[in-house]
């Protein structure tokens, strides 16, 4: 039995309150500052409630319900899948949308989505293995579930943004009970 349960597409809103014995996590690359403090203060200038409760990141494991026993497990299983992996570049640049089937604006990778991809299907193996509601895209989200306008703005104001930076490991985050999520513990790649 897997020690994962369902969850949503990105970081973000998780579906329901995390039940007793379990926690909600999440694995993502953070986005370093100050790349992640600009693209903060653009998602709350947008009108996304979720700003300040979610760092900028591309998510490689969405929320996911995790039995308390099994985190050290899941730890270890990290560590593994860092092992194997070492920095690479990131290229952030222009926007792209979700819709129509998901209100979600978010800045593209042009640099770094082979990478993405691999890390992310290692992450989702043995205690974190799970079925993705979507296919897999990386992205970094700017705004989510705001109005038209503000999601047609966000779309347009970031289009020539872009940023590039070097990914040197992935975070292991939890979703409190505030609604915020947290960076619980960082694995850095360790391959040559």
């Amino acid at each position: 039995m897997s020690a994962v349960g369902g969850g949503a597409r990105a970081l973000g809103r998780s579906r329901t309150p995390a039940r007793a014995g379990t926690r909600t996590i999440g694995v993502s690359i953070p986005v370093p500052d100050p790349h992640a403090a600009e693209l903060t203060a653009w998602r709350a200038d947008f009108g996304d409630p979720l700003a300040h409760a979610v760092p900028p990141h591309i998510t490689l494991l969405p929320p996911s319900e995790l039995h308390v026993g099994a985190l050290e497990e899941v730890r270890a299983h990290l560590r593994r899948t860092a092992a194997l992996h070492a920095p690479f570049v990131v290229h952030l640049r222009g926007t792209a949308t979700f819709r129509p089937v998901s209100p979600v604006v978010f800045v593209q990778l042009s640099r770094g989505i082979s990478e993405c991809e691999l890390l992310q299907s290692q992450v989702r193996r043995g205690p974190l293995a799970r079925e993705l509601s979507f296919p897999f895209h990386p992205h970094v989200t700017v705004a989510h579930d705001v109005p038209e306008d503000a999601l047609d703005r966000a779309e347009l104001v970031l289009r020539d943004w872009e940023a590039t930076f070097t990914v040197k490991g992935f975070s292991l985050y939890e979703h409190g009970a505030d609604g915020v999520w947290r960076p619980r513990e960082d694995f850095g790649f360790t391959a040559p």
